[in-house]
C-alpha cells in the first residue's frame, strides 16, 4: 500500500474517532476542504508535511501519534 494512502486510511480513522465530519475537520484545521477531499480521493497524491500538520492540529493530535500507529511501523522508503 502507498504511503499517501496509510495516510489517507489513518486521516479517516482519527477523524471518525472525533466524530467529525471532513467539512468540520477543515474548518477546525482552517484549510479548505477541497484540500481534504483532494487528499482524500487521490487527486493530490503527495500531501506535505505542512498540511498533515494542519490537518493533525485540526484534530488535536500531535505529528508523533499520527504516525504512531501500526501501519507506519514497516514502511520502507519510496524510491521513484
Amino acid at each position: 500500500m502507498a504511503t499517501v494512502d496509510l495516510v489517507i486510511r489513518r486521516m479517516d480513522e482519527l477523524r471518525r474517532d472525533r466524530n467529525m465530519t471532513w467539512n468540520a475537520l477543515a474548518t477546525s484545521a482552517g484549510i479548505a476542504p477541497s484540500t481534504l477531499k483532494n487528499i482524500y480521493n487521490g487527486k493530490s497524491r503527495n500531501p506535505g508535511i505542512v498540511t498533515i500538520k494542519t490537518i493533525c492540529d485540526g484534530m488535536g493530535v500531535s505529528l508523533f501519534e499520527f504516525f504512531s500507529a501500526p501501519e507506519f511501523d514497516n514502511l520502507e522508503q519510496e524510491i521513484k
